[in-house]
């Protein structure tokens, strides 16, 4: 089994900034990929950043410029700057992972942690 575990959310005023980290743990022979995504009140999931054991990165446009994902080893943060009120939302991490050399990759979640931007 893989574990995957986040930590960095918090109540943050606009123009702030937080880093978010998620840490994988578990049976894990390589990792594909590694992102963040995440779902405000009312809305759907959304991609906010990827990036690839390669290093090649992928942002929303709406975060373009404030954010900045990175990774060493089986951790990815998220650097967060220029926070605005509507980044508010649960973030999840998402990693694609193979368990062993000759498994499938599969998808796995973190549990969400809470980003409020607000004054």
């Amino acid at each position: 089994q893989v574990q995957l575990v986040e930590s960095g959310g918090d109540l943050v005023q606009p123009g702030g900034s937080l880093r978010l980290s998620c840490a994988a743990s578990g049976s894990i022979f390589s990792i594909n990929l590694m992102g963040w995504y995440r779902q405000a009140a009312g809305k759907q999931r959304e991609l906010v950043a990827v990036i690839t054991t390669g290093g090649s990165t992928n942002y929303a446009d709406s975060v373009k410029g404030r954010f900045t994902i990175s990774n060493a080893e089986n951790t990815v943060y998220l650097q967060m700057n220029g926070l605005k009120p509507e980044d508010t939302a649960v973030y999840y991490c998402n990693a694609r992972i193979k368990s062993w050399a000759w498994g499938p990759v599969d998808d796995y979640w973190g549990q969400g942690t809470q980003v409020t931007v607000s004054s």
